[in-house]
């Protein structure tokens, strides 16, 4: 047995079992992992993509999976290079994203002497890891490995379990590390994937709203099909793929608050909604039917309140004009609507917005910038929405964008805060070797946290430590750092100026709003 025959097993099986991408950092103890992967690329098996930060490394790899919909291998070196995975293993388990960790390892006997770059890393990632899957090239043989790697990768995927997520290969390997990474045949499975669950039938009597949260293209797709063949409101989130077309409500926000919110009798709720409190509240109110659409072994439900969890449901039409009054409501709310006319991070979603073309992707940062997109006019015309809203966290965003961009082949544009866009400034370096997403970064910047004064910390009695400890400016100049990494970059202060840059196809636009404007 040796290490190099070991890497070349995992990565055909990989190949083998329909991977197309790979993402790797450098480092020793993964070196023949890094060798077998070159090697497959040169004969153009497998596409693989080389970042030396492994936080970066990670969100790339799940926006790659976000994008191609199926399991994306990242692999890294031991000891805290693992650790760096994390944030993206969380997200990815919370979205339900195929991930696959490939960490390589010391051998088990190490761990515990002091051994440089050993620690006990198997189990890393803790409750957001589906499983971990252990490996040695001091035992086993080629068969088994094989047959491990196709049950780490059927766990990611969620074919048995209906359940996608992040698994970790932990790899062990001794020296040598480095050598000639031998030819390979290896039998993969055919594994079946769970069954779906029966079709729910719904009757079209009660006041029936559809709430798409955050979902992936094709459910939201569904959940736009759903709300115009029963004829009702769609209450769309940015991020869901289903906020288009002329049943959805770009105010329901706005609308939940009052009366025609308080007449809803039951919510057909697809993906995850976590946007708004007043969407929170919908959810968990006694007098409202709550039927969850899930294609996954888990739902969504965080007010406590599912009546019926299903694969898909079906529904008879509505009374039209029940959908009516909703449009009436929604048209009264734009034309008082004043903060979207204004320059701010409305606005500048706004635009943005409308600067997409059907061909394009829009990646939202948390935080600000995609409540502002929820605040922006129905599009005029579809196309397809991302945000790691599995956890909410403002890191790894424009790696994850990144990667959108390279597994779609399609623009990409993202849009996202200032303080998001400086937890992922390694993802800004774009390394000359590598092949380059078209990436469009897009950063509304007010100079701070600005998402808290809106909050219970933004009451006048916490004033005295609001800045330092929520507000949090940092006074960067983020167009000067994109420029020095080489980015096309440039800041504005007026719409008109935001309107030119993007159509012009500038690479990197700040666009400055005083914090008043939050």
């Amino acid at each position: 047995m040796s290490s190099s025959l070991l890497a070349a097993v995992v990565v055909e099986t990989l190949i083998a079992s329909g991977v197309t991408d790979l993402v790797a950092s450098p480092g020793s103890r993964n070196a023949a992992l890094l060798l077998a992967a070159h090697q497959a690329e040169q004969r153009g098996r497998v596409r693989l993509h080389v970042r030396v930060d492994e936080r970066v490394a990670g969100f790339l790899a799940l926006g790659l999976a976000k994008a191609s919909e199926r399991p994306v291998a990242v692999i890294t070196t031991s000891g805290t290079a693992v650790a760096n995975l994390a944030p993206a293993a969380m997200e990815a388990r919370a979205a339900g994203v195929p991930l696959l960790a490939l960490t390589a390892d010391r051998p088990a006997f190490l761990v515990g002497t002091g051994a440089n770059q050993t620690g006990d890393q198997a189990g890393a990632f803790g409750p957001a890891g589906l499983a971990v899957v252990r490996l040695s090239s001091a035992s086993g043989d080629e068969a088994a490995w094989s047959a491990a790697v196709q049950r780490a990768l059927a766990s990611a995927a969620g074919l048995r379990t209906r359940q996608p997520g992040p698994v970790q290969l932990n790899l062990e390997f001794a020296p040598p590390l480095a050598d000639a990474i031998p030819e390979v045949a290896v039998r993969v499975a055919r594994i079946d994937g769970a069954r779906p669950g029966r079709v729910v039938e719904l009757d079209g009597r009660p006041a029936t709203v559809v709430l798409a949260g955050d979902a992936t293209p094709g459910a939201g797709a569904e959940a736009r099909a759903l709300a115009e063949v029963g004829g009702f409101p769609l209450l769309a989130e940015p991020s869901s793929n289903a906020r288009a077309g002329d049943h959805a409500i770009a105010s329901y926000r706005r609308l939940l608050a009052g009366d025609l919110g308080r007449r809803i009798e039951r919510v057909i709720c697809v993906g995850h909604p976590t946007l708004s409190r007043p969407v929170s509240a919908l959810l968990a109110r006694g007098d409202v039917e709550l039927i969850v659409v899930s294609d996954q072994a888990r739902w969504h439900d965080p007010g406590l309140n599912a009546a019926v969890v299903a694969d898909r449901v079906l529904t008879e039409p509505g009374d039209p004009e029940w959908l009516a009054q909703w449009r009436v409501a929604d048209a009264r709310v734009r034309d008082e609507e004043v903060v979207s006319r204004t320059w701010g991070g409305p606005l500048v979603a706004a635009r943005v917005l409308a600067s997409i073309g059907p061909d394009e992707n829009l990646v939202l940062g948390s935080s600000n910038a995609i409540r502002d997109a929820d605040q922006a006019p129905i599009p005029a015309r579809a196309f397809p929405v991302y945000a790691n809203r599995g956890l909410a966290g403002i890191d790894g965003v424009v790696s994850t964008a990144a990667g959108i961009a390279l597994a779609s082949g399609r623009r990409t544009t993202v849009l996202l805060g200032d303080l998001t866009a400086q937890h992922d400034l390694g993802a800004l370096v774009r390394p000359p070797l590598e092949r380059r997403p078209d990436l469009r970064v897009v950063v509304s910047h007010d100079d701070g946290g600005s998402i808290f004064s809106s909050l219970e910390q933004g009451a006048p009695e916490f004033g005295h430590a609001f800045e330092r400890v929520f507000g949090t400016p940092q006074g960067l100049d983020l167009a000067a750092v994109a420029s020095s990494l080489g980015w096309d970059a440039v800041e504005v202060r007026d719409v008109e100026a935001l309107d030119r840059e993007l159509g012009a196809g500038r690479e990197f636009i700040v666009a400055r709003i005083p914090r008043e404007r939050r």
